[in-house]
């Protein structure tokens, strides 16, 4: 009886203690009178244990009561509410020797509706939404880029950036019959002095019966496409570099041979590494970025550098940059090779300095590497080639992620991200303020602009358009319309006319929460697409933990910091951002379905938090040791400190579910289906497959028989889902973290393959690995 006093005495102080605090800080009461009520309970345990088991019975009945009051009947969010204060009621069960039974009559029954009521909750899905997409085909011979239907040419499978294959030998009946054909190792893993976000985010291409594909420190491999033979290796031998933000390689890109066959080559297994081999004069080409700034030209034949594109095949992205700090530039995704040329963008390190390279766009001739325009957003009505003694803007918004072309319209569109530093606007330029956050349409020919469409004004919260725009012809109320779709970090979905940039989805300007540091500004109004996967405003109740006591901290964060909804701007007090800067949506973007006129997406749902550090005293030894954590902003009078919203416990402060499949007509904008997505497998030190809904980072890639892959959440998982219901068809294991967009092919033998790279995200914590894996259906 002393121990089992005791322990409600200091789970009545804990609650009690930190209740005060929250009720200090106008939160909820609840707290501190459960604590008061478990002392209570305490106390009277040693010796008036009737009453003590009544006083617990009411204190069930209410905080039930109070749990299906703020949650609903929800499992995740009740779990933690009810299932310690339900374990502390075992004891209490049994009556004290030769006293009053009345105490358990009232106590058992009440235990047990309770206890059984919540494990009923878990058969409930609150948050699914059940439907079925369009299964009739509304285009018969939709565009779908220059790739051949065997192949893929490029990380969208072609410049439309659809992530759709004409495909359909692997079906909704057969897809559970998948097995591994072959594995292939890189060799290129994590090192113990990487940066914290070396990670495995790439699409291998396949070209004539090879796959090529790039590793986080820059190799890029050929692989026979029926086995996964190695046939050689160039390793491009970028230095280290502590200030790198990101060590990836998304992929890399392909320009065919100037006459015959785009999908024609022979590829030969080299005895050496191809860096050791004699430039050669290229007619088809690979190019690949590297992370010290490079943009690479490969013989796809052999590995060798191609003697006539820039300096035998190597050209320095740092010329004519304003500051040209190691590490502080490089691109991490495939340029645009299309029109001739060869597209490059790049990525700025947020909030490392003010003074930065800038995020200029170029367009160099795809045979010799010299210079045909540049646009740069800080400048953006001058795109003839710059001068040998001139430089870009410093810091403009970059395009990181993958952009897409229409040859036909002349036009590219690339997802354009903030000025370094993104929490700090009184730097910016009213080009600069014009060009961030948005997707611009340049022309090819010239880099000239031809329209632009903005997602958030005076962007504060690193709200990077982060997604590759999917290109598909759409079904409208005004006819057939050449679109464009992208998803954005705060959940919208655009979907826009790509000939002039108008909304085809109505958009609207919704106000927004004010008040910034002294010298910035918000922006009044905020756009918002009708077609939207935002998350309802966060609420007190919506804080999330493993247990009461880790709730009760969330709470009190809650509180402690500055939140008026989305777009509430930075602070010195510290602001929730939520959607967080992983965003609803990131560069794996959707898939879509031209033929039908459908999309798969993958919103997720995480919050972070961001609070602006005065530099006057503050100790700055930590900073820049990656994109979260703290960055000082070299230059200014803030750092910033950005990290996602968790509780002492490490998990989400707000409650699950946090990661979503969904299925939506593109002609109506209509959300068809929504289901939770992946497990907790790999989450916690007991590998228990409970379906929460997870985050993730990756992509989909859709096939025409109407079956989904996606690997991307933080359990070691490649799934296959049935487009049209978002039901789980198929699963299998990965040895490693599958944050890569898959893709599919045929080989040579006609038979259709998927192909996931598996080597995890140092970022996210998933397994590391090198791993890449060929599935395909067993032969006949």
């Amino acid at each position: 009886m002393i121990i089992l006093s005791l322990i409600f005495w200091l789970v009545g102080l804990a609650l009690l203690g930190g209740g005060l605090w929250l009720i200090t800080l106008d939160g909820s009461w609840y707290y501190a009178i459960s604590g008061i009520v478990l002392i209570a309970v305490g106390v009277m345990t040693r010796s008036r244990r009737p009453k003590a088991q009544l006083l617990y019975a009411l204190f069930l009945a209410a905080t039930a009561a109070w749990a299906l009051w703020e949650s609903g009947y929800d499992w995740w969010p009740l779990a933690p509410r009810l299932g310690i204060f339900l374990l502390l009621a075992i004891p209490l069960l049994w009556p004290a020797k030769g006293g009053s039974r009345l105490g358990t009559a009232v106590l058992l029954p009440v235990w047990a509706v309770i206890g059984v009521g919540l494990l009923g909750s878990m058969a409930v899905d609150q948050h699914r939404i059940d439907g079925e997409l369009n299964r009739d085909v509304v285009t018969e011979n939709p565009d779908l880029g220059d790739s051949p239907d065997a192949s893929w040419h490029a990380y969208g499978r072609s410049n439309m950036g659809q992530r759709f294959s004409p495909l359909d030998q692997i079906t909704p009946d057969n897809v559970g019959d998948l097995e591994l054909a072959w594995q292939y190792q890189t060799g290129d893993v994590k090192g113990p002095d990487d940066v914290g976000e070396t990670t495995y985010e790439v699409t291998p291409l396949k070209v004539g019966n090879s796959l090529f594909l790039c590793t986080p420190h820059n190799w890029l491999v050929a692989l026979n496409a029926d086995t996964g033979e190695q046939q050689w290796v160039y390793d491009a031998k970028p230095p280290a570099e502590s200030s790198r933000q990101h060590q990836t390689c998304r992929g890399v890109s392909y320009l065919p041979p100037a006459s015959g066959d785009a999908d024609s080559l022979d590829v030969q297994v080299a005895s050496g590494p191809a860096e050791d081999l004699a430039p050669v004069q290229c007619d088809a080409q690979l190019f690949m970025p590297t992370s010290d700034a490079r943009l690479l030209a490969v013989d796809p034949a052999t590995g060798a550098r191609c003697a006539n594109f820039a300096d035998n095949g190597e050209l320095d992205l740092m010329h004519n940059m304003p500051y040209k700090q190691a590490g502080f530039y490089y691109s991490t995704s495939p340029p645009v090779v299309a029109d001739g040329k060869v597209v490059v963008a790049g990525s700025v390190n947020d909030n490392y300095a003010i003074n930065s390279p800038s995020g200029v766009i170029r367009a160099y001739d795809a045979k010799t590497g010299e210079l045909v325009w540049n646009w740069d957003s800080g400048n953006p009505d001058e795109t003839a080639p710059i001068g040998p003694d001139e430089v870009y803007t410093t810091s403009s918004p970059n395009s990181w992620s993958i952009a897409s072309a229409d040859e036909d319209l002349g036009l590219i569109y690339l997802p354009m991200g903030n000025r370094t530093p993104d929490q700090l606007g009184m730097y910016r330029t009213e080009a600069e303020e014009k060009y961030a956050t948005s997707v611009v349409a340049l022309s090819l020919e010239t880099g000239q602009v031809a329209w632009v469409h903005q997602f958030v004004h005076h962007d504060l919260w690193d709200m990077d358009t982060p997604a590759q725009p999917s290109l598909v012809d759409l079904d409208t109320d005004s006819g057939t319309q050449p679109a464009l779709v992208v998803p954005t970090k705060q959940g919208d979905v655009y979907v826009l006319n790509r000939k002039t940039g108008e909304a085809i989805f109505p958009v609207s300007e919704e106000p927004a929460p004010q008040g910034t540091i002294e010298g910035d500004h918000a922006s009044p109004t905020q756009p918002k697409s009708s077609l939207s996967f935002r998350p309802p405003t966060l609420r007190e109740a919506d804080m999330w933990g493993a247990t009461p006591f880790d709730q009760l901290m969330c709470r009190i964060q809650f509180k402690s910091l500055r939140y008026e909804g989305q777009y509430t701007p930075p602070s010195e007090q510290g602001t929730i951002v939520f959607p967080g800067n992983f965003g609803v949506f990131n560069w794996g973007s959707i898939a879509v379905d031209p033929k039908r006129q459908v999309m798969f997406g993958m919103p997720l749902y995480l919050a972070f938090t961001s609070t602006l550090v005065p530099k006057d005293n503050a100790d700055m030894s930590g900073a820049n040791q990656g994109e979260h954590g703290l960055n000082a902003n070299a230059g200014g009078p803030y750092a910033v400190d950005m990290k996602p919203f968790l509780s002492p416990f490490g998990v989400p402060c707000q409650q699950p579910p946090w990661g979503y499949v969904a299925g939506t007509d593109l002609r109506t904008g209509e959300v068809a289906w929504q289901h939770k997505n992946g497990t907790v497998e790999d989450m916690t030190a007991l590998p228990l497959k409970i379906k929460m809904g997870v985050p993730g980072i990756g992509g989909p890639v859709i096939t025409d028989s109407g079956v989904v892959f996606l690997a991307a959440s933080v359990d070691n998982y490649l799934r296959g889902y049935d487009l049209h219901t978002g039901e789980q068809l198929w699963e299998t294991r990965l040895p490693a973290g599958g944050q890569a967009t898959p893709m599919t092919y045929l080989n040579s033998q006609g038979e259709q393959m998927v192909v996931q790279v598996a080597g995890g995200h140092g970022s996210i914590g998933t397994t590391i690995g090198d791993y890449v894996m060929a599935y395909k259906l067993p032969q006949q």
